[in-house]
């Protein structure tokens, strides 16, 4: 395929270089009010600058300052002196509205997150990952270390609910018995798969702490006598016995050698009739935007050896893993479902 050598279209990109240059601003900017909950005190009515100082424990004209300069972009708006109100923009910092990407804005902005963004040229100058370098471990590490950045992770992952309809959408799991999710965390997707399939039945496998946060979390209990929980490692070995294995944003976390270890378990688990499903972005080739090229990026700077892939990469690991990838199905998020089955005399 030949790439394009157009020039990107204004629809494409509405900012100029100078505002992407400065474009960091505002999302710092967002990160504070989420972290705030500014957006929960507007959700009945305006208020006062004054009132949310007092709310939120800040400074009222410093706190002024950043909401006047974010309902510029159109995120909340000034109505009389120094009272904010809700916009459209600003509905999504809301904690559990449908859409809300607060707990998203917290996380992208904390220190840990941030710093090593810092550290982008040191990934650049050695391929490495900048978060590591920073920490001396790898992000999950760090969260298992660090419970109140690890909450606000596990809240971040369980908070796609919107994808996750997009996915039941686009791909027919009903024929499936007996479906195994891998790296599952506590267990959100899964659960929203097995209520839409009552005759299915689960196993979230994932490593015992997080398990342990499943037993304890409101995301299965609708579906706790067809869930079975198991805690473990899918670098060591995983559940026999499904019909179906998915792994949701697992591959992405790792390298070729590392992703390929846990495909392997996978195929050493599975039935001959049985399906592999890995949900995570591809790649295309082209120079259109996509959200997750960056996400790539930061894959690469948060996991060693973390990356999104190409629809051709994806094939390779297949292959060296012992499957046929035989569908990708494009789901109305950027996310798509890639779908395998084992190769004979693999």
């Amino acid at each position: 395929m030949v790439l394009s050598d157009s020039k990107p279209s204004k629809t494409q990109f509405p900012l100029s270089p100078i505002q992407w240059v400065y474009a960091y601003w505002v999302s710092r900017c967002i990160y504070v009010v989420a972290k705030l909950g500014i957006a929960d005190l507007l959700k009945d009515s305006s208020q006062h600058c004054d009132d949310l100082a007092t709310a939120t424990n800040t400074h009222s004209d410093s706190l002024y300052r950043v909401l006047r300069a974010l309902a510029g972009v159109g995120i909340f708006a000034e109505i009389q002196p120094q009272y904010f109100e809700l916009t459209p923009l600003a509905d999504c910092l809301q904690t559990n509205v449908p859409g809300s990407i607060r707990n998203q804005a917290i996380l992208r902005g904390e220190e840990h997150y941030y710093k090593a963004w810092g550290n982008l040229m040191y990934s650049l100058q050695t391929g490495e990952s900048a978060f590591e370098h920073l920490y001396g471990m790898d992000l999950f590490q760090y969260n298992e270390q660090n419970p109140v950045e690890g909450e606000i992770f596990h809240q971040t992952v369980a908070s796609f609910k919107e994808a996750y309809a997009s996915f039941l959408e686009a791909y027919d799991f009903s024929s499936i018995n007996k479906l195994v999710d891998v790296g599952g965390g506590i267990g959100t997707f899964l659960t929203a798969i097995l209520e839409a399939n009552p005759s299915m039945i689960g196993v979230l496998f994932e490593l015992p702490e997080v398990i342990d946060k499943a037993k304890n979390s409101r995301e299965t209990a609708s579906v706790y006598d067809r869930c079975q929980l198991i805690g473990g490692s899918f670098f060591e070995a995983i559940p026999e016995g499904g019909d179906a294995y998915l792994l949701m944003q697992v591959v992405h976390n790792w390298d070729d050698e590392r992703a390929l270890a846990i495909l392997k378990h996978c195929h050493q688990a599975m039935k001959e009739q049985a399906r592999l499903l890995v949900i995570d972005s591809v790649i295309p080739v082209g120079n259109e935007f996509l959200f997750h090229k960056f996400m790539d990026v930061n894959m690469l700077l948060m996991c060693p050896g973390g990356r999104e892939r190409t629809e051709a990469q994806f094939r390779d690991l297949f292959t060296s893993a012992g499957f046929e990838l035989t569908k990708i199905i494009q789901t109305k998020s950027e996310f798509s479902i890639i779908e395998g089955v084992k190769t004979v005399n693999y």
